[in-house]
């Protein structure tokens, strides 16, 4: 598997991103995050999951809506969620915002390039 299979599926099984951490180095390929942001970006799923249930499963839900559209680059899904992910619990970013703007994802239309 590429590292960019290998990640979209810890993404979409809801695996965690520590152990990927490590499978990667087994991969001699580049990937979008450094160590420190997946293990954040795990740090904040966990958070999530425990502190806001709902809005870890509507993250997740909307992820899928996002793959059934079938409609942009699909190698672009997993790393877009992580993104956001990471904005969690940032600054003065609050899950419920970033939530409600990654939802907005699906108002918009894209195409594979």
């Amino acid at each position: 598997m590429s590292l960019i299979e290998t990640f979209t599926d810890y993404v979409l099984n809801r695996k965690n991103l520590k152990e990927y951490v490590e499978v990667r180095k087994t991969i001699n390929e580049r990937g979008e995050f450094n160590d420190a942001k997946l293990i954040q970006a795990e740090e904040n799923l966990q958070r999530l999951k425990n502190e806001e249930p709902e809005i870890y499963e509507g993250m997740y839900e909307t992820l899928a809506k996002i793959y059934a559209r079938n409609a942009g680059l699909s190698i672009e899904y997993p790393i877009d969620f992580i993104r956001q992910i990471l904005k969690m619990y940032k600054d003065t970013h609050t899950p419920a915002q970033v939530y409600e703007e990654y939802k907005r994802v699906l108002e918009h239309y894209h195409h594979d390039v």
